[in-house]
């Protein structure tokens, strides 16, 4: 028996099996910790689904896959939704690398200190420089730092959903140092431009979820064998906020430069891992 990979919940892995079973493959799954495996019987049948499990994959809504359930499906399936708030909290910590969660509660505890009255403080310690009178050129991690903060609600929970997701992706499947390299990249580098571009007074992670929004799109496009990939429709999305942006339509302040700036380090980034890394872990 050969497993072939794994998908993140049971119903994807019984659509798949569902799928597989029409074409005469033989596969069951087992629990892991990070997602569910996919066991095939017959060595002879492994290239074929590993080549279908990359398609579906890709995409899982495809109306090929939710018709061989209707074919194929067992009723007396049972599907496995973990243990309540205590599978929810293990899928999040499992669902990425630890520099991940690192970044993603460095943002959080950011956010907590500036409304719980520290504001001022923070704005002060972490601002871009000439933000603050106090700011010194040699205070060098002034350049990363605004990555770190947020002012809304809805400002961290967006960025923070794309990057726990893509971030965590990149960091599960391809190693550690492929995240540093955005993360230090494209949460320094857009800063700069969007600095040139309207000032000292802006934060966010947007221009690194841009930067890991293009690297999964493109990676998943030169190079489907890594493991990540972002569906087109998302890719979509993200351009449509992207040009919104430049718009009075969202009604609030939003960091175009950081954002282009991001999503060309991202694409860059891909180019030129989908040519030369490895598909297994670096860290």
């Amino acid at each position: 028996m050969i497993e072939i990979g794994q998908l993140p919940n049971a119903r994807a892995a019984q659509a798949f099996i569902d799928y597989l079973k029409g074409l005469n493959i033989q596969c069951h799954a087992v629990t892991h910790s990070q997602g569910v495996g996919l066991i095939i019987t017959n060595p002879a049948d492994e290239n074929q689904a590993r080549a279908e499990l990359i398609e579906f994959a890709k995409n899982p809504y495809d109306s090929k896959y939710l018709q061989a359930s209707w074919d194929n499906g067992a009723t007396d399936t049972k599907f496995d939704y973990g243990p309540g708030t205590k599978g929810l909290i293990q899928q999040f910590m499992t669902g990425a690398g630890p520099l991940t969660l690192v970044c993603f509660f460095a943002c959080v505890a950011v956010f907590a200190g500036m409304n719980l009255g520290f504001a001022d403080a923070i704005f002060t310690k972490l601002s871009f420089f000439s933000a603050v009178a106090d700011s010194d050129v040699n205070q060098v991690w002034r350049v990363f730092t605004p990555s770190l903060m947020h002012f809304s609600a809805m400002h961290i929970i967006f960025n923070l959903l794309w990057w726990w997701y893509l971030g965590g992706k990149i960091e599960t499947n391809l190693g550690t140092r492929p995240l540093l390299f955005l993360l230090v990249v494209a949460g320094t580098l857009p800063n700069i431009v969007q600095f040139y571009m309207t000032g000292p007074n802006f934060g966010g992670l947007s221009g690194v979820v841009y930067a890991v929004v293009g690297y999964t799109w493109l990676m998943g496009i030169r190079k489907p064998s890594c493991g990540i990939s972002l569906p087109q429709s998302y890719m979509g999305f993200m351009l449509v906020w992207l040009v919104l942006g430049f718009t009075d339509v969202l009604g609030m302040p939003i960091a175009n430069g950081a954002h282009i700036a991001g999503l060309c380090v991202g694409l860059a980034q891909a180019l030129f891992d989908s040519r030369t890394s490895p598909t297994t872990k670096t860290s």
